[in-house]
């Protein structure tokens, strides 16, 4: 069937049809990868050392004999893995790529191509990706921000936007953490700063891409710089605090109802973990009756110490962002109705925009 070589542009877009083999490493597809790839490594950790070792103190050749010695045996199930998944999206065409676009893709596509699958190689490998993704940070993307303070529902509004149509990027969902002391109580681990990158990456990308576009905003939630473990790349971060900001406006009470709702039942040892996180900007008293509230079933008292508490640095992070004049579009929300308030948020982009995007 062939091999072709193809760029990142070309890389990505067939893999809005085609299965993606990174023949990496474990280790290092583990550490991060192009999202939805599938890992099928030439050597394990330990023989990628060992050919490496080679490859430095000995020869090429040696280096290259070694690996052939590893290669050899795994060929029939490479081959039986390909067919497997490629079954699932009914095509004989694949896509291929290990670090560089070197030897271990150059060896996995032509047992492929002589099997009978057409391959296509992504030319410079994982790390031509890489550059890809870091340098998509530099873009000025339409981007429109919707904030609020803790509890306005923002990540819900996000979504009642996408369900309308609109394109979305949702930055928790992306680094599998909500944003606060508290945001990492579901027990999901976080990606790697490289993984998280990808993922973001890609989804703008796509979504500027996207047959949807035609001009849309790209809607995303105002955040901090540090999600949890991961950072917003600072290109993305300045872009972000130029753009529109959304700000939903909803009553203490509405929002007090809605963390209790969000994390009122996880278990109180975690929620007591994550208030002594904060002890020392909540401050000492506060962190004791917060607390004591909790342990003595007064979830809603407890929550009430610590909405104020992230009310008061939302507040001040907002007030350092300086003079926002048109940037800042308040919209006041008399409930929590995330359908409802998404309409309202677009209703205002409307009026400023004199559009319908």
């Amino acid at each position: 069937m062939g091999i072709s070589r193809v760029n990142v542009e070309e890389f990505w877009k067939l893999s809005e049809e085609l299965p993606i083999f990174d023949v990496r490493s474990p280790s290092e597809f583990c550490h991060a990868s192009i999202p939805e790839a599938i890992n099928l490594p030439l050597f394990s950790n330990e023989e990628r050392k060992i050919v490496g070792t080679l490859y430095k103190q000995k020869s090429r050749s040696e280096a290259i004999k070694a690996g052939l010695d590893f290669f050899g045996p795994k060929m029939r199930t490479m081959v039986e893995r390909v067919e497997e998944v490629c079954g699932h999206y009914n095509t004989n065409r694949v896509l291929v790529h290990c670090w560089r676009g070197g030897m271990r893709s150059a060896g996995v596509a032509w047992l492929l191509d002589m099997y009978g699958f057409k391959v296509f190689v992504l030319t410079g490998g994982y790390k031509a990706f890489r550059q890809w993704v870091l340098g998509s940070f530099t873009h000025t993307y339409p981007l429109k921000v919707v904030g609020g303070y803790t509890g306005s529902g923002k990540t819900q509004v996000l979504s009642a936007l996408a369900k309308r149509g609109e394109l979305v990027v949702d930055l928790e969902d992306i680094a599998k953490h909500k944003g606060s002391a508290f945001g990492d109580l579901d027990g999901i681990a976080q990606p790697s700063q490289e993984m998280f990158e990808n993922v973001l990456a890609t989804q703008l990308i796509t979504a500027m891409k996207s047959n949807r576009y035609a001009g849309q905003p790209v809607w995303i939630e105002d955040e901090s710089q540090r999600i949890g473990l991961v950072n917003i790349p600072a290109d993305l971060w300045k872009t972000m605090r130029t753009a529109p900001l959304y700000f939903l406006e909803i009553p203490f009470e509405h929002r007090l109802q809605n963390v209790v709702r969000e994390y009122g039942s996880l278990p109180k040892g975690k929620l007591v973990t994550a208030i002594m996180r904060i002890q020392k900007r909540l401050g000492g008293l506060d962190t004791k009756l917060a607390i004591n509230h909790l342990l003595e079933n007064d979830i809603e008292a407890s929550f009430d110490i610590l909405l104020r508490y992230y009310d008061k640095y939302y507040k001040k992070a907002l007030t350092a962002r300086g003079d926002l004049g048109n940037q800042l579009k308040v919209i006041d929300c008399a409930a929590s109705d995330y359908t409802e308030n998404a309409q309202k948020i677009l209703a205002e982009n409307l009026l400023n925009n004199g559009t319908g995007n």
